[in-house]
């Protein structure tokens, strides 16, 4: 076996999903990649070949094995979207707000000792042992996140991850997020309080510097059991596995991380990581200023994104080895002209690339979860819980 690489493109759709229309409504119209073309001299030669070509156009002959993914898990989020990469079916989530689930959460928190007040009059956010904020999450679609905002110069992470827990016991959310960094303390995180939406109050967590060098965050997603999920399986077998980019906080394992954000960063450290590892290694890498530039609703910004690394994918793809394969998705859409900064519900693309790759249609695929599938085969290690490996599909005999 060579190297497994499975890099996303985070937040990069392809058209919206069929289901839109009863899920997320507001995203029918939605094409990340279509309107991006359009609104900019969007180009992407590499991406366009492997398959983009055939699947948006419906024109020439993809030099990869191509196809689309649904999205099993509800909504679009890039969470739950990695759970689902990573072989989950994710639970069916429900919209929650503070305003709705706090006086739960204070009395829960407060039947094990703590003390849980209202810091501000008005915004419906609590304040946990005078060092956490529990409040809505601002940056994911309303009602799908609750962020738990630590100052860790007053509270260990780990026992800030223990409250965090009793929250995620309480509400049945896409997601409960832990996370806190020395660099903000109580007064900067209570400083960007903001509400949002007439419905929302939490924390606008870029205000509070929270985020890079020192950042420590925990996802608890719903419905979700990472130990029979490809990387715990991979790594039980003695498979390594490394994650880069932001598949090393949204993805558990236990080797090796680097959470780095800068789109260059991250592919000349992917691309150093890839040489120096085992032959049997695995790599997650993460793409984030798509979807970041997705939330700020640029354009131009997605637009350099991309182009940094379809240049990056057209080289790294000359020094793969006769037995290495890439894998190329997305995690959801998030289409910066669509009018609001929230996520996308869209198919993602499916790019198999390999010198024993054959350049085949893979259709429709039902979930995100079949590439945690192939991933196994190609590993050689036992199954996800979900997922349909297409490994037999795309390699030539």
């Amino acid at each position: 076996m060579g190297k497994i690489t499975l890099l996303v493109l985070d937040g990069f759709g392809i058209g919206a999903m069929e289901d839109c229309a009863e899920v997320k409504p507001e995203d029918m119209e939605a094409n990340t990649y279509k309107h991006l073309r359009e609104a900019t001299k969007l180009h992407i030669p590499f991406l366009y070949e492997l398959g983009l070509c055939r699947l948006v156009d419906q024109q020439g002959e993809p030099k990869a094995a191509y196809g689309r993914n649904n999205l099993a898990h509800h909504g679009a989020d890039t969470y739950m979207g990695h759970q689902e990469l990573m072989g989950s079916r994710p639970g069916i989530p429900q919209k929650r707000f503070m305003k709705d689930t706090g006086n739960q959460i204070k009395k829960s928190l407060e039947d094990e000792g703590y003390q849980v007040s209202h810091p501000m009059e008005g915004a419906s956010i609590l304040l946990v042992e005078g060092c956490i904020v529990v409040g809505d999450n601002l940056e994911s679609s309303p009602g799908n996140i609750i962020n738990v905002v630590c100052d860790i110069n007053q509270i260990t992470f780990e026992e800030a991850s223990k409250i965090g827990r009793m929250v995620r016991s309480c509400v049945d959310t896409s997601r409960v997020i832990v996370f806190g960094n020395k660099k903000s303390d109580i007064a900067d995180i209570l400083s960007a309080v903001t509400e949002k939406n007439g419905i929302q109050w939490g924390v606008d967590s870029p205000k509070t510097n929270v985020y890079g060098e020192g950042y420590h965050v925990l996802h608890l997603g719903f419905g979700v059991d990472f130990h029979k999920q490809f990387p715990y399986i991979a790594e039980a077998n003695h498979v390594p596995v490394y994650r880069i980019g932001k598949t090393a906080d949204v993805i558990q394992a236990s080797g090796f991380k680097d959470p780095v954000v800068d789109t260059r960063d991250v592919l000349n450290r992917f691309r150093e990581y890839h040489r120096k590892a085992e032959n049997n290694a695995v790599l997650l890498v993460n793409v984030q200023e798509t979807d970041l530039a997705g939330h700020k609703q640029d354009v131009n910004w997605y637009k350099d994104v991309l182009e940094v690394s379809d240049q990056f994918i057209g080289e790294f793809i000359e020094e793969m080895d006769e037995d290495d394969v890439l894998l190329i998705t997305g995690d959801h859409g998030n289409d910066p002209t669509i009018g609001h900064s929230n996520h996308t519900r869209e198919q993602t693309p499916l790019l198999v690339v390999g010198k024993k790759i054959n350049p085949v249609n893979l259709g429709v695929r039902s979930t995100m979860a079949d590439i945690a599938a192939t991933m196994a085969e190609l590993a050689g290690v036992p199954q996800p819980e979900y997922g349909t490996s297409f490994l037999k599909e795309v390699m030539r005999a």
